[in-house]
């Protein structure tokens, strides 16, 4: 039965359920705040396990140092992370015998790499104690654990070396003077063995005068007091016999400053003292022998490189009286960025170790004037083999050095005499491919009377814009590089630039069904400029788009404003530019690579003209590429203004005499309308002609075509005019007539159709009389019976 419970009663209960609410609530809070800080810890890896040991949580440190994400690894037991699954279950039954457990080993990744753990288990249990799982901590020591390895590795390192020296005696005593440990060097120097010395003190070393005076006691004082002691001065061996040793004792201190010993450290240098008296009675007999030398500097040095002796000739070649420079280093004779990078060093260090070292290179006088110089160093060692100097004799070379100087200036103008005959004998190639069919046309125009077929006309036209784009190009980049062009600037706007340039390109995207698209403001771009030049810059840039750009592929022309500057960018999906070609772009005749055939043509001018004409006007150009294959993109750069013709050229053509003798003629050459317009030419003097684009074309045509005469152009694609004569010699059933058609025409291009069997070399544009008179030379295998 319930008692009833006053408002007073009430109160109070809802009193305390309020206070226990917030407790509950405040206990909540700082359970989830802990929970939070133990998930985002990153340096430990914090999880709780099962009663049975399988994983319940999972902090970003576990995932982390064990590389496995909370999806993966909930529910797997920890014996994941071990070697074996007894050593995990061993672990947690310690833990929970002995209420924790921190160790150390190797544990298991994700990828089963493994690393250096320090490990604490807890067991956790609930208010009755009843086990309910574990507390597993885990943190990553593999980098200390190395740390210690590495550490004891160098220590015993470095007591097998210690122990292994046998030129220095190296051993430690303790802060009384006693002897604690002996080497071999010891052992080797001083005579005793490691049981008849350690434990004595460091005296029994010192004459018996020398120890009495207390010299033993005051080289530690010193010792201790400065931290080092060095002396040279007379030891005892055991069998009682001196020796003139370097001895250095070193103070050691633990990591509280305490002095716990000394290091010392000796060097018979008996040996020595011997060689220097030996060094000074060979150096007085080399000084006589050499001081009489004048047109060589002939000098001594120490091992460490310091001028001990001096004669005539390094004075005359350097400029230092002997009291001058006997002393210093022979470093003094170098430039100063030769001594910086330890030229002198190097050369002493390849002179000790091989014997002998030799230089040319320039060397510094008194008066700080240079000389080129001949320098040999040599060692110099005792009848032991120990070093004991250097000998360095040096030799002015400077009128050589000249002389090679010269020379090799002369060779440099020869290459470039040889450079310019390469591009002569290229621009004479490429003036006279588009000079042939202008010629051809227009002594078809002669045969022909009726005049009413225009194609003749267009041809003419296209080939005479093309030779006026390489010879203005060509005449322009002279003009520019004497600074003889002036500009005629006016306020234009850019925009109608760019559509004249386009409107003079159009012909070439349309022989290559290439997509073409622009994106250009409404309102003006203006700029103060040269509006035909600014057209000439943005044609080049079109063409050079085309040129590279394949057939239906895609040329774009952007026009904007950015603040002051006015922006043109004409891109391209076609062939791109390698990237170590990238930084040349612009410079004077530079190309991407071609083939014998120059498919793409042009002199290398184009952009070195972009350049120059944009710099003119205060503008930038820049070249951009992702390499081969991922097409280019020119940016051209011109100051903003905020406000608002054509060449003609005749070409007389020689005459035609009509040739009665009728061939079968193979015409092949990859320049349509050279080939077609040679072949109604040859057609319409009386010949029958076959025409072919390339060589494999062309050795089709043979299977059904008989032809008495080949006219091969030199430079096919794919296939070159000289394998395209030989395959045609192997195949022709007759001794046929080869012709070579070539742009270029050097004694050297002719000799090498000779070579390759061509009866006939003849240069572009061709001489129809001159073509006419080699193909009658030679009768027709039909002709009287042949």
């Amino acid at each position: 039965m319930s008692t009833p419970t006053s408002s007073g009663d009430v109160d109070v209960l809802q009193d305390l359920r309020g206070k226990l609410d917030a407790e509950t609530k405040k206990r909540a809070a700082s359970d989830e705040v802990f929970r939070l800080l133990v998930e985002n810890v990153e340096e430990y890896a914090i999880c709780m396990l099962d009663e049975s040991g399988r994983i319940a949580t999972w902090n970003l440190g576990a995932e982390r140092i064990y590389c496995y994400s909370t999806d993966e690894i909930i529910g797997i037991h920890c014996g994941v992370f071990y070697d074996e699954d007894a050593h995990c279950h061993r672990d947690l039954e310690a833990a929970r015998e002995s209420g924790r457990l921190a160790s150390e080993g190797w544990r298991s990744r994700k990828d089963r790499s493994r690393f250096w753990a320090n490990v604490v288990i807890t067991p956790v249990r609930d208010g009755t104690g009843s086990l309910v799982g574990y507390a597993h901590v885990t943190r990553d020591l593999t980098e200390r654990k190395a740390a210690e390895e590495a550490q004891r590795t160098q220590a015993e390192r470095f007591r097998v070396f210690v122990d292994s020296v046998r030129d220095y005696a190296i051993f430690m005593l303790d802060p009384n003077g006693n002897i604690e440990t002996w080497n071999r060097g010891a052992e080797r120097i001083k005579g005793y063995r490691d049981d008849e010395i350690i434990g004595r003190h460091f005296s029994i070393l010192y004459p018996p005068e020398v120890a009495a005076s207390g010299k033993c006691e005051v080289e530690l004082s010193i010792a201790a007091r400065e931290g080092r002691f060095e002396d040279e001065g007379w030891r005892v061996r055991k069998d009682g016999s001196k020796f003139w040793a370097n001895v250095v004792i070193t103070a050691l201190h633990d990591s509280n400053g305490e002095l716990t010993g000394f290091g010392k450290v000796t060097r018979d240098l008996t040996e020595r003292r011997r060689a220097e008296v030996a060094r000074l009675e060979a150096e007085e007999r080399f000084r006589r022998l050499i001081e009489s030398v004048k047109d060589y500097a002939i000098f001594i040095l120490d091992p460490t490189g310091h001028i001990t002796t001096w004669n005539e000739g390094a004075q005359r070649i350097k400029g230092y009286r002997a009291d001058e420079i006997i002393g210093s280093h022979f470093s003094r004779f170098y430039p100063e960025q030769d001594v910086r990078a330890g030229k002198c060093e190097m050369e002493l260090d390849i002179a000790a170790r091989e014997g002998r070292f030799e230089d040319e290179d320039w060397r510094v006088r008194k008066d700080g004037s240079m000389f080129w110089a001949n320098v040999i160093i040599s060692a110099i060692r005792d009848d032991d083999g120990k070093l004991i100097g250097f000998s360095k004799v040096t030799r002015d070379l400077t009128d050589r050095k000249h002389a090679e100087e010269e020379r090799a200036a002369r060779l440099a103008a020869e290459e470039a005499n040889r450079t310019k005959d390469q591009f002569l004998a290229m621009l004479g190639h490429e003036l006279r491919n588009p000079l042939a069919p202008i010629v051809t046309a227009l002594q078809l125009i002669k045969l022909r009377s009726d005049g009413k077929d225009s194609r003749e006309h267009d041809v003419i036209e296209r080939q005479v814009v093309q030779m006026t784009r390489l010879v203005d190009d060509l005449l322009d980049v002279s003009r520019i590089a004497h600074g003889t062009i002036e500009l005629e600037r006016d306020h234009i706007d850019i925009r109608n630039a760019v559509a004249k340039a386009i409107e003079i390109e159009s012909p070439t995207f349309e022989k290559k069904a290439q997509h073409f698209e622009v994106k250009a403001p409404t309102h003006p771009l203006v700029v103060n400029g040269d509006e035909s030049r600014l057209i000439q810059v943005f044609a080049n840039l079109l063409n050079n788009a085309a040129k590279y750009t394949k057939p239906a592929g895609h040329i774009f022309v952007i026009l904007r404003q950015l603040k002051d500057e006015i922006l043109v960018e004409v891109r391209d999906d076609g062939v791109g530019i390698e990237p170590a070609l990238l930084p040349k772009v612009f410079d004077l005749f530079v190309q991407s690579e071609q083939d014998i055939d120059r498919s793409e043509g042009g002199l290398g001018l184009g952009l070195t003209l972009v350049k120059q004409i944009v710099s003119l006007h205060g503008g930038e150009v820049e070249a951009r590429s992702n390499g081969r294959g991922f097409g280019s993109m020119f940016v051209v750069r011109l100051p903003a203004v905020h406000e608002l013709k054509a060449q003609s050229a005749e070409v007389s053509a020689p005459s035609v005499s009509v040739n009665p003798a009728a061939r079968k003629i193979l015409l092949v050459d990859d320049n349509e309308d050279a080939r077609v317009l040679l072949a109604d030419m040859l057609v319409a003097i009386g010949h029958a002609v076959h025409g072919a684009a390339d060589g494999y074309e062309a050795l089709d045509v043979l299977a059904d075509f008989h032809p008495d005469v080949a006219i091969l152009d030199i430079g096919l694609p794919g296939m070159d005019g000289y394998e395209l004569a030989a395959r045609i010699r192997q195949r022709s059933q007759h001794d046929i007539q080869l012709i070579a058609l070539s742009g270029y025409g050097l004694p050297n291009d002719i000799a090498r159709s000779e070579r390759a069997g061509f009866d006939a070399h003849l240069v572009k544009p061709v001489d129809i009389d001159r073509l006419v008179e080699v193909i009658g030379a030679r009768r027709a295998p039909d002709d009287d019976g042949g």
